[in-house]
């Protein structure tokens, strides 16, 4: 079962929690309860994720993978030489320090020559680079939290050195836009994955991604299958497991108010079955690990996830019941999930995800910035991080400046003896997406512990 996790400082190996001060997740009001009003009301005069701020990475040992980098940045209109060839392994797993010579130095390499006009915010890594980093002692149980998505950490490859054991808090997320966090927002690379099980299915999420956005008129339904029934304020606080059920009952909620699609949410502690989750272009659920059934009729460019352990932990098996495998093979344009076991908390909350990327202000890489807590830990993102698939909203059916009251309320502040409110994450909007350019890329000091 998916476990959930009380964390000492950035270790989820240590079980003790003092006084729970640092539990983003508890407290009697929500950060996000302004933070997020904030975001529509300043974000349509900032500027999205532009491809000449993105760097690919394809790995020269796997062919498939560097042809399908160059279609994707011709697709893209990325400049042709912010492409890293890398010469690492081909399997999904590499070793700590093969990631460390084959993939964060040549990258670091790169970013460091790279024009610093216009600032790199994002990386993508191909087909054919590797997807997960072993424990540092794999035979030590004591080591196992230093595993590792590699795409979560590339996303602190401009951060230098920092703990390798346990997870690293974001500072983009919104429920962490009040605290003072040692890993700044210019030190952050935004990070997402085009793979999958073959390279026909690379090709095909370059290609839905791309026609859904010509298109701008998406198709199907935003399908949530939570397990119980809404639980009150007090009973969604009392674990990590009904805080993300209570999320997904926001997220019926929220996007019912924008009134893009039509909105079906199941309350009952079974996975859906077929037919009850029809024509999803939007879906979340959970908790079915190695359970994925082709039950699902995914519309062209459907972005979705599943809410349980290892539902990344390899892409090129579909047919093993990993979800991420199976719903790439089967038609979904964007997936995430994580490659370990990543405790619940770690997972992107949908109510931020889902809302932010369907108001269309937002891309795809965006929308999960701002809604993932941690890095240097397990979660991928599978799709272009461009992917924009709706027209903004205007302003008349911006529900969330309208909702002044608690809709937001997942509890993401720490225990204060005052008690009282926060200040508002007015950085959660695209201008605030795109801190300064740093003076320069830092030169790590030291070996990686």
């Amino acid at each position: 079962m998916i476990a959930e996790r009380e964390k000492s400082g950035n270790d989820p190996g240590r079980s003790g929690f003092p006084g729970r001060k640092t539990d983003p997740f508890r407290g009697p009001r929500s950060v996000l309860r302004n933070a997020l009003l904030l975001v529509l009301f300043m974000v349509s005069q900032a500027r999205a994720l532009a491809p000449e701020e993105i760097v690919v990475i394809a790995n020269s040992r796997v062919p498939e993978g560097v042809a399908l980098a160059r279609l994707y940045m011709r697709g893209r209109a990325i400049p042709a030489d912010h492409l890293i060839l890398l010469n690492s392994t081909t399997g999904e797993t590499c070793s700590r320090n093969a990631y460390d010579r084959q993939i964060r130095n040549p990258v670091l390499a790169f970013l460091r020559h790279l024009d610093p006009r216009p600032r790199i915010r994002c990386l993508v890594t191909m087909y054919g680079v590797p997807l997960k980093i072993a424990p540092l002692d794999p035979g030590r149980p004591d080591t196992a939290t230093t595993r590792a998505a590699v795409d979560s950490e590339l996303a602190l490859v401009l951060a230098g050195d920092y703990p390798l054991s346990g997870w690293q808090p974001n500072p983009y997320f919104l429920g962490f836009q009040h605290r003072s966090l040692k890993t700044g927002k210019n030190q952050v690379l935004m990070v997402a994955r085009l793979d999958g099980p073959d390279p026909s299915t690379v090709r095909r999420l370059i290609h839905d991604a791309l026609t859904v956005e010509k298109r701008k008129n998406t198709r199907g339904s935003a399908c949530l299958d939570a397990r119980w029934p809404k639980p009150g304020r007090k009973d969604g606080e009392r674990d990590g497991y009904r805080r993300y059920d209570l999320s997904l009952h926001r997220t019926a909620l929220l996007l019912r108010k924008q009134d893009r699609m039509p909105v079906r949410l199941d309350q009952r502690s079974r996975l859906f079955g077929p037919g009850e989750c029809p024509d999803p272009f939007f879906y979340c659920g959970w908790y079915g690990p190695g359970q994925y059934r082709d039950i699902f009729a995914w519309q062209q460019g459907a972005v979705g996830y599943h809410i349980a352990s290892f539902a990344c932990s390899g892409l090129r098996n579909p047919r093993d019941g990993s979800w991420c495998a199976g719903m790439l093979e089967n038609g979904v344009a964007a997936t995430l999930g994580p490659v370990a076991e990543p405790f619940v908390q770690a997972f992107p909350l949908p109510e931020i995800f889902f809302p932010r990327l369907s108001e269309g202000y937002l891309t795809l890489a965006e929308a999960w910035l701002i809604s993932l807590p941690y890095l240097s830990w397990q979660m991928v993102l599978i799709g272009d991080p461009l992917y924009t698939p709706f027209s903004p909203l205007p302003d008349e059916e911006k529900p969330l400046e309208k909702q002044r009251e608690n809709t937001y309320t997942i509890h993401m502040h720490e225990k204060r003896r005052d008690r009282g409110p926060l200040a508002p994450a007015s950085e959660a909007t695209r201008r605030q997406l795109r801190p300064p350019s740093p003076p320069g890329i830092p030169v790590p000091q030291g070996g990686r512990p």
